[in-house]
This record gives C-alpha cells, sequence and structure tokens, in this order.
C-alpha cells in the first residue's frame, strides 16, 4: 500500500504530482507507519488525510483519556497554521453528539475569503471515545460535502485500529501484571505461620525482579518495624542497616507514595531523604519503597533494592504497586490470625475503645450505655432471691383398701376420682363360697354337738374331750367366715376422693388377700411436696414463706409456709433433690392429690448482680477448686 503512494498520484484535472510533493507524501506515509506515539500517529494520519481531500484549509485532531476527557488538540494542520480555535464549538458539537458534523459558517465582516465549512467526526474505539478530527474546508455543495464526510469516516479507521490496539496491549499488559501479582501473593498462601508467607513472599518478589534484596515492614507503635527480610532468615533489628530501612518504610508511608531513588516518580514531590541515606550509606544503588495498605489504613511497606544499572522501571513500578495492593490485606490477616490471644483481644479492646470515644459509631455508643446503665442497675439495685424448685401435692392421710381374702369381685360402683363418703360401699366381693363353707361348717359343728352329747349320756370321757375340741374348731371357723362376710363390702374410711382404682372393668375377676383395690385421700387436708435442688437447699430454712402455681391453675398464685426438711437427698434425673414440706396458708377447694407445679421459696432480699449470676459463680469456683492441686 506504501509503494503504491511512491509512484506519482494522478490529480482530479488529470495532471500528475510534481517529484517534490511524491517525496514529501513518502515521507508522511513512512512516518505514519513508523509512528511509535499516539500524537506521531495523529500528525502523519492528518496531513495525509488533508492532503487527500479537495479544498481542506486546516485541520486538527483532539484526543483525551477515553470516554471521559477532557479532550485537547494534540495535532494541527498545516504546522504553524494560524489559530483555530474557530473549530472548537465544531469540535464541541461532535464530542457531545459523538456522530458526524457539518457546518456551514458565513464570511465575517472584513474577511476578503468567501465562507467556509467545518467537518467534525468523532473517534471512537470499542464503545468509548477517544476524541475528534475536525476539517476546515471551502464551500462546497452537500454532495461534495457527504463525499469528503465518508472519506474521513474511512479515515478514522486508522485511528480506532490504533487505540483498538492499544487498548489490547494495555489489556495483556494488566493481565500479564496481574497474573505475575497472584503467582508472587500464591506464595504466601502455603505456610501455616506467617513469618513462613512473609518470608516466602519476599524471597520470590526478590527473585521474580531480579532484587537484590526485598525487605517486609509492619508498623508498631506508630513506626515501621522490618519483619522479614529475602533470603535471610535472621537478622537483628539493632543493626544500622536494619534501622535505616525502617526509616526508609516511614519515609513512604507518611507520605502515602511510592518511594523510587534516585530517579523519583514523575511529577513526584515526595520527599526521599530517607532513601538517599540508605543508598549512601549502604551502597543500594536503586530503590523501590510501596507503602502496605489494608482496609483504608497504612499497615508497612515493602521496600526493593537493586542494583545501580538496572534501575526500577515504570512496568516493574507497576507490577510493584499491583503486588503491594493485592497482598497488603493478606498479609494484615495472616499477621493479625497468627499473634497470641492475649493480644487479639488488647487489640480488639483498643478497637472497640477508640470507636466508642471517636466520631461516629452512633449505635455503638447508645448500646454501650445501655449495656452499662443494665450493669449499674444490676450492681445497686436489689430484688427477692427465691429458690425454684419443682412442686407436687400430697394429701396428708392416705388410706388403702385391701382385698381381705382371695375372692372375686362382684360389684365395684366407685372409680378413681370419684368424691365418697364415709361408709360408702367401694366395692362388693362374691360370698356365696363364703356361705357354702359357713353352711358346711355349720352343719358339722350340730354333727359334733350330738356326738358329745350322746359321749357325755355314755359317760365317754376321752371321747368328750375330742369332741369339744373338734367343736370349738367349727365354731372357729364359723367366726372367722361370718367376719370375712362382714367384709365383702369395701367401704370409704372417711369422706374424701378415690385416689387409685378402677375395678368396673374387672368385674367377676379374682384378687388375692392384701392386694390393693383403692386408695381414699381426704379432700382438705394437703402438704405440698418442694424438691430442692441441693445447691439451694443451704439457704432453706423452716418457717420460710413461698408461693405456689400449680399447671391446673397457672392464673392463680398459692401461698404456702415450709414445715419440713427432710436431711435425706433423692437421686432424679441425674442430680440430687432435698424434699420439703409446706404447708398452704388458705385453704383450697380445687386442689387434688397428684398435682405438679412450680414452686418458690422466699429467702431474702440479695443485689440482682448475685441473684442472676451466683450459680455460675458457684460452679466456676467448685470446678477450679477440684483442679487445683
Amino acid at each position: 500500500m506504501q509503494q503504491a503512494h511512491l509512484k506519482s498520484i494522478p490529480q482530479r484535472d488529470g495532471s500528475t504530482e510534481p517529484h517534490g510533493e511524491v517525496t514529501q507524501e513518502h515521507e508522511l506515509w513512512t512516518t505514519f507507519a513508523e509512528a511509535s506515539t499516539a500524537a506521531a500517529f495523529c500528525q502523519s494520519w492528518l496531513a495525509l488525510q488533508c492532503r487527500m481531500l479537495d479544498g481542506v484549509r486546516a485541520g486538527m485532531v483532539l484526543l483525551g483519556p477515553p470516554g471521559r476527557g477532557p479532550f485537547r488538540p494534540v495535532t494541527v494542520w498545516p504546522e504553524g497554521s494560524r489559530n483555530l480555535k474557530h473549530l472548537i464549538k465544531t469540535a464541541e458539537r461532535t464530542l457531545v453528539d459523538r456522530r458526524g458534523v457539518v457546518s456551514r459558517h458565513q464570511p465575517v465582516e472584513g474577511e476578503t475569503q468567501n465562507g467556509h465549512c467545518e467537518i467534525g467526526y468523532p473517534i471512537e474505539s470499542r464503545g468509548a471515545l477517544h476524541g475528534a478530527a475536525v476539517l476546515e474546508v471551502l464551500p462546497a455543495s452537500e454532495p461534495q460535502l457527504q463525499a469528503m464526510m465518508q472519506q474521513l469516516h474511512w479515515g478514522a479507521a486508522w485511528l480506532e485500529l490504533l487505540f483498538s490496539r492499544e487498548a489490547v496491549t494495555a489489556e495483556h499488559e494488566i493481565r500479564e501484571r496481574i497474573q505475575a501479582a497472584l503467582d508472587l501473593v500464591a506464595t504466601s498462601l502455603g505456610h501455616e505461620r506467617f513469618y513462613g508467607s512473609a518470608m516466602a513472599f519476599a524471597t520470590a518478589l526478590a527473585t521474580t525482579l531480579q532484587c537484590e534484596r526485598v525487605s517486609l515492614g509492619f508498623i508498631r507503635n506508630g513506626r515501621a518495624h522490618v519483619f522479614a527480610m529475602s533470603h535471610s532468615a535472621e537478622f537483628k533489628q539493632a543493626t544500622n542497616l536494619i534501622r535505616s530501612i525502617s526509616e526508609a518504610m516511614d519515609e513512604a508511608v507518611d507520605q502515602r507514595e511510592t518511594m523510587v531513588y534516585p530517579s523519583g516518580s514523575v511529577g513526584s514531590v515526595a520527599v526521599s531523604r530517607a532513601h538517599a541515606e540508605l543508598a549512601r550509606q549502604h551502597g543500594a544503588g536503586a530503590l523501590c519503597s510501596i507503602p502496605l495498605e489494608a482496609f483504608g489504613k497504612p499497615i508497612g511497606a515493602l521496600l526493593l533494592e537493586r542494583p545501580a544499572d538496572r534501575p526500577f522501571d515504570k512496568k516493574a513500578i507497576e507490577l510493584c504497586q499491583s503486588v503491594a495492593a493485592l497482598a497488603g490485606p493478606i498479609l494484615e490477616t495472616q499477621r493479625r490470625e497468627d499473634r497470641w490471644l492475649i493480644a487479639k483481644a488488647a487489640d480488639s479492646i483498643k478497637s472497640y475503645l477508640a470507636s466508642l470515644f471517636g466520631p461516629r459509631h452512633v449505635g455503638m455508643k447508645l448500646a454501650t450505655a445501655a449495656v452499662a446503665g443494665l450493669l449499674l442497675f444490676a450492681l445497686l439495685a436489689k430484688g427477692d432471691y427465691r429458690v425454684s424448685a419443682k412442686t407436687v401435692v400430697e394429701p396428708i392421710v392416705q388410706r388403702t383398701a385391701a382385698a381381705p381374702f382371695n375372692g372375686y369381685i362382684r360389684e365395684a360402683p366407685a372409680r378413681a376420682g370419684d368424691l365418697v363418703q364415709a361408709g360408702q360401699v367401694l366395692c362388693t366381693l362374691d360370698d356365696r363360697e363364703l356361705r357354702l363353707e359357713r353352711l358346711k361348717s355349720t352343719s358339722k359343728l350340730e354333727e359334733y354337738k350330738k356326738e358329745y352329747h350322746k359321749a357325755m349320756a355314755e359317760r365317754e370321757a376321752a371321747k368328750v374331750e375330742i369332741l369339744t375340741a373338734q367343736m370349738h374348731q367349727a365354731q372357729a371357723e364359723i367366726a372367722l367366715l361370718d367376719d370375712q362376710l362382714a367384709h365383702t363390702k369395701l367401704l370409704a374410711p372417711f369422706d374424701g376422693i378415690v385416689v387409685t382404682g378402677d375395678l368396673s372393668q374387672q368385674l367377676g375377676a379374682p384378687v388375692e388377700k392384701g392386694k390393693v383395690l383403692f386408695e381414699i385421700a381426704p379432700l382438705d387436708r394437703y402438704r405440698l411436696v418442694i424438691e430442692v435442688d441441693e445447691r439451694d437447699i443451704a439457704d432453706v430454712m423452716v418457717g420460710q414463706r413461698g408461693s405456689l402455681m400449680l399447671s391446673a391453675f397457672p392464673s392463680e398464685i398459692i401461698d404456702v409456709t415450709t414445715e419440713k426438711i427432710t436431711p435425706v437427698s433423692a437421686a432424679k434425673e441425674g442430680r440430687n433433690f432435698f424434699r420439703v414440706e409446706a404447708r398452704f396458708d388458705q385453704p383450697h377447694d380445687r386442689l387434688r392429690p397428684g398435682m405438679e407445679g412450680a414452686g418458690k421459696i422466699e429467702i431474702d432480699r440479695r443485689p440482682l448482680s448475685w441473684i442472676w449470676t451466683h450459680q455460675i459463680v458457684d460452679w466456676i469456683r467448685l470446678a477450679v477448686w477440684s483442679w487445683l492441686p
């Protein structure tokens, strides 16, 4: 393509360009092809573009940061031309509308030339606006202006290609830099302890960037202290070299800027006295210090040293900055996690106090004030200390109705839960067998009596004695049967309630002598059994008042008074309980044996803090005492 432009280029009127014009155009194409900067590329491009279009008086290219500006002129044509401020309005319209713009201008009073036209075209690449090109041309017809706009559109593709290549190159460099930074940061993640991670990170950074030494420091008590150094497992903080490195790190951290010595950063006004002193005293050729930050705060610095013949270039500095940005939070997190627990606690307290007495954090201040007020209230205020325990209602007297002899159930009108009166029939046993036995014994007695009278008449003394004994035996059997017949009906011993027993489904079933058939308890005399835990029994005394809430009456509180403490504990559910008996202060007509609930025994008034914490404090005291030798 360039070779084609080395020949004479036909003009629109059919003539050919002079040899000087060909040479000049050849130089422009050569400059265009070999341009190494965007400004040089745009300068040669604008010159070629203006030469290709007829009637172009002047031209201008504006460039700026992609997408945001500001956009400024980087080249004009012809070089050294008159002021082109009049093209600014067309350029602004082009940049705002982001499309081609054509505007006609009438001659200004006093000008000898006719009016002119202005053509503007935006320069875009990958959706981002990079600038605009504006040309001043002689007045022309609408088709001619459209042809110029089309030619400018085609020519702008070169600039779009330039910026696309630059974007691809920049992305590739950024990708390589990020990959290198990630590889370096990954070296600090393969160790359990923080010192090993820091040492591996510094050594890997020194190897990758070909540094003589890389030092890693962290801020402690307001100053940077060297923590790890590449290729050095041990070093002394008191040496002059370490002190100089720490001072250089402080210099970078205080100014929160990357320090490069001896060249310095472009446009930087940072003070590098400590870096100069480090280089002078210890022969460091090139130095680069990058502050480390985590969570928006400076935490330390990286200091890299190279020989004088290999100073830090822009690419190396950008890589170091990327590594520092990634490694800072990771190293700080590892450092915090590797501290002693007491150091972590102290740091948390310090951070909490700083937030509490510093600005902002209104919610924390209100919460702290509320907690402090609650603690103060708990320490100063007193409340009723009461021992809580499970309770069971038991009758004072409980009678048992047992089977008086072996027999069979004939009737059972009473059941558990029935209210009975004294003498009321609870159960009737079948007496037919007993009556037959009594009849048999009565017959035998009559027979013995006849034989007795006969023996008396015949004066048989021995037989009389035998018959007398047999009559007494028959009389005893009859008396026993009469007593059993008298007990075939089991009667209620007093007015009360049947606690247990339901034989209505066992009519005709046999029962053995002594088997408990019913249990009856009175309705007006009960006692309360409170199962007090052994940890609280020392505070319980006879005569203390308390209150009871039964599961059957959860809306009613019943007053009670302790009257007996059983000195024997009973194991239940893995814990020991003492049985404390209490009486009801007022009769309660709805109480029933076996009711359960929760009872509280009033001890005295004590501080609320003691009431809420005494159990855990006692447990800790007992555990500590048992662990001590």
